[in-house]
């Protein structure tokens, strides 16, 4: 079981290593993307650029014909806009392949962007 320490009614979590980490490969990382695996359903693509924006919802993001967390960004003008933060691609329809391929065109697109906005710094 937990153990306590010096506060009163604070429980502190013993986690097992060993069984957390069965079943579980390592995420693929990119400079703008992460892969992982939600258990043994989903490849979940993670857009990096997003981190630390709020999930409003979470419904089928049309591009990609999947689940999607999704949230709100504000241009200029103060319209809001829903944005795709991460992509559950359910591993019986696609290989990791097909989820590593359009993380790809993530990251050249935010490349390209990188490149034009900031001309001067290496990459």
């Amino acid at each position: 079981m937990g153990e306590y320490d010096w506060q009163p009614n604070r429980k502190i979590i013993v986690i097992d290593n060993d069984k957390s980490m069965k079943d579980k490969s390592p995420p693929i990382k990119g400079k703008f993307y992460s892969i992982y695996h939600d258990g043994n359903l989903n490849h979940v693509l993670e857009d990096k650029t997003k981190r630390g924006l709020e999930v409003r919802e979470r419904n089928n993001d049309e591009k990609y014909d999947v689940d999607a967390d999704k949230g709100m960004i504000h241009d200029v003008d103060g319209i809001g806009h829903k944005i795709g933060i991460r992509w559950y691609f359910p591993k019986s329809k696609y290989r990791l392949e097909d989820v590593m391929k359009i993380a790809e065109e993530m990251e050249a697109s935010y490349k390209a962007i990188q490149e034009m906005t900031c001309p001067d710094d290496d990459f």
